[in-house]
């Protein structure tokens, strides 16, 4: 594994404006960044990525399958009591999941390890699994990296194979909150593979969403949505003023309710409780618990709902602590034992495991200038070359 600086395309900004990629300059920073790529060999990919990834995820169907039939974690992980038995009925009833990702510390060497995963609302799919595919051939072609070269990346293909394997009854909606380009891009992008797959598709905002008098959700053509894809995280939706209609409302929501005991960070503690001495993971604990003394390495405490780094603290020996201000931690918090991010000329990298109907299929790589990842930092493309 290793970092090196290339040319950009000299068009590649109109290129990804021109395919709806309007986010890739955030701030006037840029987002995306193919000033430089990283190499991997095969057998990293193979074997320190992808097998890896497949075995987490086996471990969190385990967690799934614990915690569903357990009251006592269904409230530690704040899930509303009034969900539980919901929650546990998605899991039991098989209802499919199409896709997520594990954010993973890994320098080339050592074991990768798990930070968390992104199993709800995942972002950063089209930048991975579509404009770095197309700088990968792209670069080839124009002679910026070597022929020859491959990328850790069928999520495409494979987004589309899953859609048509769901069985989705009548229309498909896909949702995303109003105002963010990143979030409705990403969902224009889902739209895409499923109209690939041969799907109706129909997009809106999830604030245009109504009612009917009998409990069945609609469109603003009144039309009623029996399948959603939602951009919108679970614990919001248990919580919004129509909460209380989704289970009675007989949509079949993509992602599936049990989806949300894993895009929880009290997942973390749930798999180290569970599966204690895996090299993929961290120790990891509630707040509170009385083994987090154990932890004299650093620490990093993370909000049981948390997205892009936001009310993270990161506690690092004879180092004063980082923070990143948010409007999350009301509902509590995790303690993940400190596994610093590999630097790379100066550069925090981690390393996005993408996994669609559970297989492992690609990779995305961010890197910030701080430890800690935010909504802010960059994205760079990879290439597979032994």
């Amino acid at each position: 594994m290793e970092r090196i600086a290339i040319e950009e395309r000299d068009d590649w900004k109109s290129q990804a404006e021109s395919l709806g990629f309007d986010f890739h300059t955030i701030d006037g920073a840029p987002y995306w960044d193919e000033s430089a790529c990283y190499r991997f060999t095969l057998k990293q990919i193979e074997d320190d990525i992808e097998d890896p990834s497949g075995a987490i995820e086996n471990m969190c169907f385990d967690v799934v399958a614990r915690a569903v039939e357990s009251e006592e974690i269904m409230a530690k992980l704040a899930i509303p009591e009034a969900f539980w038995d919901y929650v546990r009925r998605s899991w039991l009833t098989k209802e499919k999941n199409l896709y997520g990702r594990l954010d993973l510390s890994y320098d080339g060497a050592g074991p990768a390890k798990l930070l968390e995963y992104n199993a709800d609302t995942p972002t950063s799919l089209y930048e991975t699994g579509a404009f770095q595919w197309l700088w990968l051939e792209q670069a080839m072609e124009r002679g910026i990296i070597p022929p020859g070269c491959d990328q850790f990346n069928s999520i495409h293909e494979r987004m589309t194979e899953a859609f048509a394997n769901f069985g989705v009854r009548g229309p498909l909606h896909l949702a995303s909150g109003r105002g963010s380009a990143e979030d409705e891009g990403t969902v224009r992008y889902v739209e895409e593979c499923a109209a690939q797959a041969g799907l109706e598709t129909k997009f809106l905002n999830m604030e245009d969403i109504g009612i009917d008098a009998d409990g069945r959700f609609t469109d603003l053509d009144d039309r009623t949505i029996s399948t959603l894809f939602k951009l919108y995280p679970w614990e919001w939706l248990m919580t919004d003023d129509f909460g209380q209609s989704i289970p009675a409302s007989g949509v079949a929501f993509i992602e599936p309710a049990w989806r949300t005991i894993l895009s929880n960070k009290g997942l973390l503690p749930l798999l180290w409780e569970m599966f204690e001495g895996h090299p993929n993971l961290l120790p990891a604990y509630f707040d509170g618990d009385p083994r987090l003394a154990e932890l004299d390495g650093g620490y990093v405490r993370k909000p049981l709902f948390s997205r892009e780094g936001a009310n993270v603290e990161m506690t690092r020996p004879g180092e004063a602590p980082l923070t990143v201000d948010g409007p999350y931690g009301e509902e509590g918090f995790i303690v993940q034992a400190l596994h610093p991010l590999p630097v790379f000329e100066g550069n925090h990298t981690v390393i996005g495991s993408w996994l669609v109907a559970s297989q492992p299929c690609g990779m995305g790589i961010r890197e910030d200038n701080s430890p800690i990842t935010k909504d802010t930092s960059r994205f760079l493309p990879h290439v597979i070359l032994d």
